[in-house]
Formats: structure tokens, C-alpha cells, sequence
């Protein structure tokens, strides 16, 4: 059984639209309802207090029982003598005597409940209560008599509220009907609401559904959108903008593989082929053999280059720990490349001393990368200075600075990128990639390389953790 999918912002929007409205108009109609039920309560409480003034001046002028009783009449008025189904009769029991709890009057058919003839309050209600199928309102006293000897009377008066009761089940049905229709009014309102508001964002995606492999040069419409999806359309153009570098260069490292594996090919093949053209001597074949694996092992390096910047991009190349002294490294490149700095009259210098975390044979290659290409761009004559300092900041700062000849200010930011070569004259028969290897080896240690040229010559400049 598989689960339903998530529902969609328009479904949402729109149930959540309609229950508020909803909500909102269930309140209203409960305040409504309230209100009206308590304007028909506040105006019985008057006609019944009205009735009760009027039975107290009756009762404030009797001075026997045989008057009380003589009053009957007059304390009745226009009682409950109604029409069944009918609404608005009074009922009047009237409890007195010397003990107070004598019925000297009642109106005929209604019973009066138990707790509005309570003796201990002096004014009770408005107390409501069914008697059969008809509604009753009630309130009662305590009235002062003029007998003698006779505690107050208890009166009680009730009003048959049913016209009242039936107007409110008619006002409630009426009520809740509309409340209802309301609902499912705002319910659809809101859905057209919401999918015009959410037309801008069917547009973001018509033009997202557009852009290909060849279109990435082309930009969402931001300034058309409203201000709450211009931000989402600005990550998209920032995320398309990523993407075109991202496919830039991943076709211009496409390209230069192909280029830079072509010339090794190439001339295995020419070789190969010219050995082949006629018979030859082992000693030939034996120099053709030599050629050719002077070639593999270009193409090897530059394979194995390769894979390790692949690795070193998806987090791969993850270096151990341990502590290196820089000085130690360098000096040990010093001697394995004297020979080759003798040969081109360069002096090699270093000053300072500084200890990092990492791995000890990715940081040899990162210097040993730079060295190489210092000497490489370096003139006779020249000088490669290698300067460490670890100045208690929380990094070593080392730095390969050399005497060549400037590199031109547009060339310095992709110095470090894949295959990259600044200008021709400059080319020292690599592949272009060892400073993206350098920059991939000091990254992976949580460094951070940099590179300044001017007049003064060339620095390549490594900032690393100091671990002490």
C-alpha cells in the first residue's frame, strides 16, 4: 500500500484560507447567537420584573387573608389563558401565609420547578426550564406583605417563551446554514487566490523547465516576480551561475585531457609506426622501446595527477596526522634539487621554522611542486627564497618567493586551475597540473594558498594551522 504524496501549496493555502474563515465566522455566529439569547433573557427578566412590581403593590395593600384572597384576580391578570402552540402568557404562584408555605395562588397547568420556590434567596433567576413541549422563563422573590404576623411571600413568575425558542431554532439553523455556504465560498475564493498569487512562481518554473546544457547563460526573470519569490528566483540565477562555470570548466578540462593526452599518443603511435615501417636492429627497436616508455611515464603522472585532483574535489584525498616541521621538508627538497638549481645558477635560501598536522608526503609533494616551479621561472643568477613563520597568530604562514619575471595581473587568479599555463614562453614542458595539486593538498589540510607577482618577482604564499 503506498502512502500518499505531499499535498500542494495551492491545497494547503487553501484549506488552511478556508478553515480560518471558517473558524471566524463559527465565533461571529456563537457572539451573535449569544447576543440575541441574552436580549430575549434581559427583555423577559423586565416584563416578568414588571409583573412582580405590580404584585407587590397588591401585596402591600392587603391587610387580611380575605383581602389577599379577594386580590386573586388581580394578581393573575393576563395570565397563561393562551392557545396551545402559542407564546408571551404569564404564570404566577404566589406562596404565603403564617409559615409562608401556604399556595394562595397558582395559575392553572404549570409547574413551577423546585429550585425557583428556594425561600432562602431573596431573588432567584431567571431560571428557564421545559414543561412538556413548551419553554418557560421563571423568576422569583420574596415580596413584603401588609398582613400581620406574616413573613414576606414568595412569588414566582414565569414566562412562556415560546415564540422566543422557536425564533432562536429557526435564527440558529438560518445561522449555521450561512456559516456553512460562507465556508465553502471562501473556500473557493481562497483557491483562486491562491492560484493567481502562485502564478508567478508556475512561471519560474515554465522558464526552469527551459534552460538546458546549451542555455545556461540565461537568467530567471526576477524583476518580474513578487518580492516574496525574488530572492528564490535570485538563488536560482546564482545556482545557474555555478552550474554555467561548473560546466565551463568541467568542457575546458575535457578538452584539455584530450589535448594534453593527445601529443603522448600521437607520438607513441608515430613512433611505433616508423619502427615498424622496415626491419630494424635490437638496438633500434631497443631505442624506440626506451622512447616509448619515456612516454608512459608522462602519460602515468599525468593519469595519476588526475585522479588525485578527482579525489581531492569529492573529499577523497583525506590526509593523515601527524606533526611536520616545514624547515625539515624543505631542506630535504633543497638537496634533492641542488643539482638542478647549480645547473641554472640558482641560489636556494631559507629562514624561519614552523610545525603543522598533516601528511607528511602530501605536504613533500605541495612544496616540492612549488620548488619545481620556482626554479623553472626563475633566471641564472636568480634567487628562491623559502621564509616559515609561525608568529603565535594560530597559523604558519610559509613562502616561496622567487626572482623571475613578473606574471601579468589577469593571469593570477587561474593560476591554480587545472591544465592552466599563464603564457607560452612560460611553459616548462608540465601538464599544468601541479599548483591545482598544491592548492588541492593545502585545501585538504584546511590551509589556503595564495599567489602576488610583481617587479620584485613572484610569491606563492601557504597559510596552515599551527599545531605547535
Amino acid at each position: 500500500m503506498s502512502l500518499p504524496g505531499p499535498r500542494s501549496i495551492t491545497f494547503r493555502l487553501t484549506l488552511l484560507f478556508a478553515a480560518a474563515s471558517t473558524a471566524v465566522l463559527l465565533a461571529l455566529g456563537l457572539v451573535i447567537g449569544g447576543a440575541v439569547e441574552a436580549h430575549f433573557v434581559e427583555q423577559d427578566t423586565e416584563a416578568m420584573s414588571a409583573r412582580l412590581e405590580t404584585i407587590a403593590h397588591l401585596l402591600a395593600e392587603a391587610r387580611t387573608p380575605a383581602q389577599l384572597e379577594a386580590s386573586a384576580p388581580e394578581l393573575e391578570g393576563p395570565t397563561a389563558h393562551h392557545e396551545a402552540g402559542g407564546g408571551g402568557g404569564l404564570a404566577i404562584t404566589v406562596l404565603a401565609g403564617q409559615d409562608g408555605g401556604r399556595k394562595m395562588f397558582a395559575t392553572p397547568g404549570v409547574d413551577f420547578p423546585a429550585a425557583l420556590l428556594d425561600r432562602s434567596v431573596a431573588v432567584r433567576g431567571p431560571l428557564s426550564w421545559r414543561q412538556g413541549d413548551r419553554p418557560w422563563r421563571g423568576l422569583a422573590a420574596r415580596l413584603p406583605i401588609a398582613i400581620p404576623g406574616w413573613p414576606p411571600a414568595l412569588v414566582a413568575v414565569a414566562l412562556d417563551i415560546t415564540h422566543h425558542d422557536r425564533f432562536m431554532i429557526s435564527f440558529r439553523r438560518t445561522l449555521w446554514l450561512f456559516v456553512a455556504a460562507a465556508a465553502l465560498l471562501t473556500g473557493l475564493l481562497g483557491w483562486a487566490a491562491v492560484q493567481r498569487g502562485l502564478a508567478p512562481l508556475a512561471a519560474i518554473r515554465r522558464e526552469a523547465e527551459a534552460m538546458t546544457a546549451t542555455r545556461l547563460h540565461k537568467r530567471l526573470s526576477a524583476g518580474s516576480v513578487p518580492a516574496e519569490l525574488a530572492e528564490l528566483a535570485e538563488t536560482l540565477n546564482d545556482m545557474l551561475a555555478r552550474l554555467e562555470d561548473s560546466f565551463r570548466r568541467l568542457s575546458d578540462f575535457s578538452g584539455d585531457i584530450a589535448h594534453e593526452l593527445r601529443t603522448p599518443v600521437t607520438n607513441l603511435m608515430t613512433e611505433t609506426q616508423v619502427a615498424l615501417s622496415k626491419p630494424r636492429s635490437a638496438e633500434q627497436y631497443r631505442e624506440v622501446l626506451a622512447g616509448n616508455a619515456e612516454e608512459y611515464e608522462r602519460l602515468a603522472r599525468m593519469i595519476s595527477d588526475m585522479l588525485f585532483l578527482a579525489q581531492a574535489e569529492h573529499g577523497l584525498a583525506v590526509p593523515s596526522r601527524e606533526p611536520v616541521a616545514l624547515e625539515t621538508q624543505v631542506r630535504e627538497l633543497f638537496d634533492f634539487y641542488e643539482a638542478l638549481a647549480e645547473e641554472k645558477g640558482v641560489r636556494l635560501a631559507l629562514s624561519g621554522a614552523g610545525r603543522v598536522a598533516g601528511d607528511r608526503l602530501m605536504l613533500r609533494r605541495a612544496l616540492s611542486n612549488l620548488l619545481a616551479n620556482a626554479i623553472g621561472h626563475t633566471p641564472p643568477g636568480g634567487e628562491i627564497r623559502v621564509r616559515i613563520d609561525a608568529g603565535g597568530t594560530g597559523e604558519v604562514i610559509l613562502a616561496v618567493e622567487n626572482s623571475g619575471e613578473a606574471i601579468a595581473p589577469e593571469h593570477l587568479p587561474r593560476l591554480f586551475d587545472r591544465f592552466y599555463r599563464a603564457e607560452p614562453s612560460r611553459h616548462h614542458g608540465g601538464a599544468g597540473l601541479g599548483l591545482a595539486i598544491t592548492r588541492s593538498i593545502i585545501r585538504a589540510h584546511g590551509g589556503e594558498i595564495t599567489v602576488r607577482s610583481g617587479a620584485q618577482g613572484t610569491c606563492f604564499e601557504i597559510h596552515m594551522p599551527d599545531c605547535g
